[in-house]
């Protein structure tokens, strides 16, 4: 079952001396944690660049899994009020 996760990523946080270039374009390795509990926010994810053992951990976003809001539905009389 496919899902979607949502996030956002803070590029000021980017270590841009660990960026590479390849084929294709610049790179950034990452690591994604997933917690199975979310966080105060709601995220699940927790995006860290890559880094040696002995360097700082450097968090650079979260993410979450997209919950679209569901539509309620209107009973006959609500929709008789509208005005269209």
């Amino acid at each position: 079952m496919n899902k979607l996760l949502i996030g956002k990523i803070n590029l000021s946080k980017i270590d841009k001396t660990k960026l590479f270039t390849g084929e294709k374009g610049i790179y950034c390795d990452i690591a994604i944690w997933f917690s199975e509990e979310p966080d105060q926010y709601g995220n699940n994810l927790a995006i860290q660049q890559s880094t040696k053992k002995d360097e700082p951990k450097i968090y650079i976003g979260s993410a979450k899994f997209y919950m679209p809001k569901e539509l309620t539905p209107t009973t006959d009389s609500e929709a008789s009020d509208l005005p269209f």
